[in-house]
Parts: C-alpha cells; structure tokens; sequence
C-alpha cells in the first residue's frame, strides 16, 4: 500500500480568524479540525480495509462498505469545495460577475432570485446536509440542489460550482439552532471569483 494515494485535509486558504464575524476562528477550527478530518481519516481507514482484504483474499460486505466510503469521501470532497468558496467579508463582493452572473440572470431573472432561492433550499435541507449550485452540462443550465448528508452521487452528471454546508457543526457554536441567519451570514463570505472560475472550467 505504500505506493497508493490517499485522502488529505486541506489547509484553509485564508487565516482561522479571516470569516470572522460571520464565522468565528473557534467555529471555524472544530469545523476544520475535527469534523473535516473525520471524514479524510475516515475514507483513508476505509481505502486500508479494502486493500487489506484484497490482498487476504478476504470478501466484504460490499453494499455497507461504499456506502460508507461514499459518505466519508463525500464529506471531504464537500467540504474542501465548501472551504475554497468562502473568502474573507473584505475581499467579498456582494454579486457575482463575469459568465456566473450572466447564467444566473438568465436562469433565474435575477441574482436576488437566485439568492432567495438557493437560502430557502439551505434553509429546508432536511436534517443534515448541504445547498449546492450546480452547472448541469447537459441543458446548459445552473440548478440549485439540496444534498443529503454527503451523498454527491445523486447528481453524478452535474458539475457543483458552490456549496453551503448546514449541517449543525457548521454553525451551532456561532449562531445555535438557528440556521437561517447563518444561511444569511454566508452571504457576505462568498468567493464569486471562484464560483465563476468553476463556471468557466465546467462550460469549457
């Protein structure tokens, strides 16, 4: 195995204290730390069992098994998105520009449309999960998703151009059960630079 690749945690792209106030270092920290790492260090311990087995000849329950990875490796390929998305409030631009801001337009009407949109499905996402816009390649067009929990196999066809996290340990330290106004702090941190970069790279 000592010539196979695995799953690493990403270091943030901007300093702990960067979002603050809209998420705080301590926010930030456990989010990164400890939640994002659980599911680097659990998709790596999956990746070991399977070559262990193999390597065995042992057999696996393969249904628990991937499912279990598609949810560990899921979660690191959401958050490491999730990260690269968010920028600091003073480098942030309150609309998007460029090929992203014209899709949007053409889409939804208008960028606070989309806005709106896009809030109420992070704001309703059952349970644990994530909003997501996504650039569908086959109609052209953008889409807003609910994700549950970190399952992205569900829109395979999709390219993702920015996500939302809204499970509880993204925010409850900073704004308790109250997701909305943590849906509406996100706002102001929002990279549109890089969404539209993923635009482009997903038109191309």
């Amino acid at each position: 195995m000592a010539d196979k690749k695995f799953y690493t945690l990403p270091e943030l792209p901007y300093a702990y204290n960067a979002l603050e106030p809209h998420i705080s270092e301590a926010q930030l920290r456990i989010h990164h730390d400890k939640h994002h790492a659980a599911y680097v260090n659990g998709a790596n311990s999956i990746l070991e069992r399977l070559e262990k087995a193999r390597e065995a000849g042992d057999d696996l329950d393969m249904k628990s098994t991937l499912k279990d990875l598609s949810f560990q490796a899921g979660g690191h390929v959401l958050h490491s998105l999730f990260w690269s998305n968010l920028t600091a409030a003073a480098k942030a631009a309150e609309e998007p520009g460029g090929a992203l801001a014209d899709a949007l337009k053409r889409e939804f009407g208008s960028f606070a449309r989309f806005k709106k949109e896009f809030s109420l499905a992070a704001a309703t996402a059952e349970g644990s999960g994530w909003a997501a816009l996504a650039w569908c390649a086959m109609t052209k067009r953008p889409l807003i998703m609910q994700i549950e929990k970190h399952n992205v196999n569900v829109y395979p066809m999709f390219r993702i151009l920015m996500v939302l996290d809204v499970w509880e340990h993204a925010y409850y330290l900073d704004y308790k059960n109250e997701r909305p106004k943590f849906v509406e702090a996100f706002w102001k941190i929002v990279d549109w630079d890089e969404v539209n970069r993923r635009l482009e790279a997903a038109i191309k």
